[in-house]
């Protein structure tokens, strides 16, 4: 599918931040996870557009009887158009896609193949339909996108941050396997909590401008000072730098690379999936 970029000039005041993009979905390498917020919806073959800021209302409860979830639901299998605020980029692009649940049918025979064989009394009637899109979803403001990033900056030789394959300077966290992030005590917190556990982060590299999975394990005994072993920067001055250069190829294929994939197994429950 194709996309066109613009420049934003007004974004709503909440929107849905993509989280995770499952493999082989519909939205599979054309949605940056983390970096990617749903701003707007429109159907390509029905009269059935709508502003985003009501579709969340009616998420959250209130006001318009139609939701993100209903509209994706009525255009299965035909083609939608997704307006789409990366806060990386600062850009708005437009991202035409088909809803569907062919992706994951190979997975949910296999899974139902597991689940006769070891519970020939297992219920399917309960069981929910597979996602239309393979997303999972929270609503935030989009204005507040990249505020609560940690900075790395000096490593220490042998530290568990090098161990972790940390780079000094050019890595930021992001989020960890239950989430995004809030404020800069909640890194430390979450560093305290997971003293000799391991922890996965979600860290993104400015240089090769890609999206990783680390596992970090914090402990006091590795020799050196702190629990991790490097310094981290948050705040305005430490906030991710904009691309120098856009990607020369399309978005389908500038983040359908091995490492910028987020792996499904270490998805968490948010607060929607579509």
């Amino acid at each position: 599918m194709g996309q066109s970029n613009s420049i934003p000039t007004n974004l709503p005041e909440i929107a849905f931040h993509c989280l995770r993009v499952a493999d082989s979905s519909p939205t599979d390498g054309l949605i940056e996870p983390y970096f990617d917020y749903l701003i707007g919806i429109s159907s390509k073959t029905k009269q059935n557009s709508n502003d985003l800021f009501n579709l969340i209302n009616n998420e959250i409860g209130y006001k318009k009887e139609i939701g993100l979830s209903k509209i994706i639901e009525e255009n299965e299998n035909n083609l939608i158009e997704l307006k789409v605020y990366n806060a990386k980029s600062q850009k708005i692009r437009d991202v035409n896609i088909i809803p569907s649940r062919q992706w994951a049918e190979a997975l949910l025979s296999a899974n139902d193949e597991i689940n006769t064989l070891s519970n020939t009394n297992n219920n399917t009637n309960n069981k929910p339909k597979p996602s239309l899109l393979g997303l999972s979803l929270r609503i935030c403001n989009p204005a507040n996108a990249l505020e609560s990033v940690y900075h790395v900056l000096d490593v220490l030789e042998g530290s568990p941050a090098e161990m972790a394959g940390l780079v000094p300077w050019g890595d930021y966290v992001l989020a960890w396997s239950g989430g995004p992030l809030h404020s800069e005590n909640d890194f430390y917190n979450l560093i305290e909590a997971h003293v000799d556990k391991p922890l996965r982060l979600f860290v993104y590299n400015s240089d090769l401008d890609n999206l990783r999975e680390v596992i970090l394990y914090p402990t006091r005994q590795w020799g050196g000072e702190g629990l991790i072993g490097c310094g981290i920067g948050y705040g305005l001055l430490h906030r991710i730098p904009r691309p120098s250069t856009p990607p020369n190829e399309p978005v389908d294929g500038y983040f359908n690379q091995d490492q910028n994939r987020i792996s499904d197994s270490s998805r968490q429950n948010e607060v929607i999936a579509s």
